[in-house]
């Protein structure tokens, strides 16, 4: 196995496990939340199961699309299948959107105005207590993932989560803080209600936790649609491989450069590239093929690399023209 398909196994690897972990606490998480929402009457609990249903469905839908993304290319697929995963990572950000904000905010209102009779609060409240403690479980490994690669690229973690193209790492920290968030808004429900033996605490809750979902469900959203039109590397790397690419001799000028994120570990760079005037057929050969290795030395995450020999303006001038 060669060093950047090890890199893209072992990148893959570890976000699949994070999403695992993710997947096994919510579904556990759904089913007591469930129970509690049905002992005590909340509808903040109920909101908060259907976000814990959707988070589940959420994982489900990131682990197909991490198993799939991860096939090799083929006659059919030359450039691989790495955009697969951002298909079904936009399907699971509907699905947060349908099953739990939906669900939430048509269940809040609902109770807003036909009421609610409150039950016995203290399931729900050992409910919470434990599903905060296995959603901080899982957000720490995720932030973890999220905290060794953004050290491995010197950015600012703040700056890795927002960009990342690797969208089920940045799902799973964002549901799970979301998660952590609605689990503080039904704790508060349920407890406006019972301080005042008032319902409308409780659809209060259940609606924010409703509009939470709809804030996650729109930023992953987004990430994931731009990820599928096409987006290039920041500003930043863009310069960086110009640099690098014009540091290789015979190299005059990047006259178009063009870089594509195709998947986390997969990233696609063509240009168009002006050569000493006098450089031979063999010294542009080399030119290329160096040009295409310290790209890959510099950025592990290159795997595909296009370099079109184009005369610069100058020489593309007819004398008489």
């Amino acid at each position: 196995m060669s060093d950047a398909a090890a890199e893209s196994a072992a990148d893959g690897g570890e976000s699949t496990f994070t999403v695992v972990v993710a997947a096994v606490a919510n579904l556990g998480i759904a089913v007591a939340k469930a129970v509690a929402g049905l002992v005590s009457g909340s509808s903040a609990m109920l909101s908060e199961a259907a976000h814990s249903v959707a988070d589940t469905v959420t994982e489900v839908m990131l682990l197909t699309a991490l198993k799939r993304s991860g096939k090799p290319a083929d006659e059919a697929h030359p450039l691989g299948h790495g955009p697969e995963r951002y298909i079904w990572a936009l399907l699971a950000s509907i699905a947060t959107f349908v099953g739990g904000a939906v669900f939430s905010v048509y269940h809040g209102v609902h109770t807003l105005i036909a009421g609610e009779e409150l039950g016995d609060p203290l399931v729900s409240y050992i409910v919470l207590g434990v599903a905060f403690l296995l959603e901080g479980y899982s957000l720490r490994t995720g932030v973890k993932q999220v905290r060794r690669e953004a050290s491995r690229l010197r950015v600012p973690d703040a700056y890795y989560l927002r960009h990342t193209p690797d969208t089920a790492v940045k799902a799973v920290v964002m549901e799970d803080s979301a998660a952590l968030v609605g689990l503080l808004l039904a704790a508060g429900g349920l407890l406006g209600g019972q301080l005042t033996g008032s319902g409308v605490w409780d659809a209060i809750a259940s609606c924010l936790i409703g509009l939470l979902l709809v804030y996650v469900a729109w930023v992953l959203g987004r990430s994931n649609a731009q990820l599928l039109i096409g987006r290039p590397l920041p500003a930043a790397m863009r310069s960086a491989v110009r640099e690098e690419l014009l540091s290789v001799p015979h190299i005059v000028d990047v006259l178009e450069l063009t870089t594509l994120i195709q998947g986390p570990s997969e990233i696609l760079i063509a240009a168009k590239i002006d050569f000493r005037d006098m450089a031979t057929a063999e010294e542009v050969e080399w030119a290329c093929d160096e040009a295409e290795d310290q790209l890959r030395e510099r950025f592990p995450s290159v795997r595909r690399v296009y370099l079109d020999p184009t005369p610069g303006r100058s020489q593309r001038r007819r004398p008489g023209l």
